[in-house]
C-alpha cells in the first residue's frame, strides 16, 4: 500500500526514514535472539530503544507534514495517509511492547545469575516473544503507548532535575559574587583606616615638634633680658 501513497517529496523523505527504522528493528530483534549474554543483549537493547525514539519522532512529523498538505490533497489521499501514519503507530508501538518483552527476560536473567537453585521456572525469550505475537492490536497499541508516555516521564524528570542544578548554580554564584563585592568593600574600608592611621601620626609627630620649640622659648626670652638690666658677667681669665 505505501508504494501506491500519493506523497509530497517531504512526506515520502520522512515516509523512507520511518520505513528504514523500522527494517533495522526488525533486523536488531532477530539479532536479539542469537545473543546469550545479558549484559550484551542490554546493550544491543538500548541501540533498538534508540531507534524507536527517532521512529517516534519521524511518525509526529510525518503526521505534521501530512496536516499541512491535507487542504492541498484530496480527501482519498488524506485518508491513505492517516491510515499509514496509524499503521506505522501499530507497528511502533508492536516493537515497544517486544521491547519491553525482552527488557524483563534480561532482567530475569540477571536475577538468575544469583539465584542458587531455588528451583524458580525463569520464562525464556522464545515464550515471551510468543507471549507479545498473541496479543491483539489494540493491547499492542495500549502497551506500546503506555511505555512510550513513562520514557517521555522520565525524559521530563530528567529535564527538571537538570533545570533546577542550573538554578541552584546560578544562585550560588550570585552568592559568591555578592560575597566577593562585600570582601572588596572592607578591604578598601581598611586602607582608608590605615591612610588615615597613617595621617594622624604624622600630625602627632609635628605637634611634638610644635611642643619642643615652646618649651625652648622662655629661655631664649630669659637670657637677653639679664644682659639689659646690666648684669656682669663674669668670665675666667685666662692667662
Amino acid at each position: 500500500m505505501a508504494s501506491n501513497l500519493q506523497m509530497s517529496p517531504q512526506v515520502e523523505q520522512i515516509h523512507g526514514e520511518i520505513r528504514d527504522n523500522f527494517r533495522a528493528l526488525a533486523n536488531g530483534f532477530q539479532k536479539l535472539d542469537k545473543i546469550k549474554d545479558a549484559n550484551r543483549q542490554s546493550n544491543q537493547l538500548e541501540e533498538l530503544t534508540d531507534k524507536m525514539r527517532e521512529c517516534k519522532r519521524l511518525i509526529k512529523e510525518f503526521d505534521r507534514e501530512i496536516k499541512d498538505e491535507e487542504g492541498r490533497n484530496p480527501p482519498e489521499v488524506n485518508k491513505q495517509l492517516n491510515d499509514e501514519k496509524q499503521s506505522m503507530i501499530k507497528e511502533l508501538n508492536s516493537y515497544v511492547a517486544l521491547r519491553k518483552t525482552y527488557m524483563n527476560t534480561i532482567g530475569n536473567k540477571k536475577l538468575e545469575l544469583f539465584d542458587n537453585g531455588a528451583g524458580v521456572s525463569v520464562p525464556t525469550a522464545e515464550e515471551n516473544v510468543q507471549l507479545a505475537s498473541e496479543m491483539s492490536n489494540q493491547e499492542l497499541i495500549n502497551a506500546g503507548t503506555k511505555t512510550m508516555d513513562e520514557t517521555d516521564q522520565a525524559i521530563e524528570r530528567s529535564k527538571q532535575v537538570v533545570h533546577q542544578t542550573i538554578e541552584v548554580g546560578t544562585q550560588t554564584a550570585a552568592t559568591l559574587k555578592g560575597q566577593t563585592e562585600q570582601m572588596g568593600r572592607i578591604v578598601n574600608e581598611l586602607d582608608s583606616i590605615q591612610f588615615s592611621i597613617k595621617k594622624a601620626s604624622q600630625l602627632v609627630k609635628e605637634i611634638g615638634r610644635q611642643v619642643d620649640s615652646f618649651s625652648l622659648l622662655p629661655c631664649i626670652i630669659y637670657f637677653p633680658s639679664n644682659l639689659c638690666h646690666g648684669t656682669k658677667l663674669s668670665f675666667p681669665v685666662i692667662r
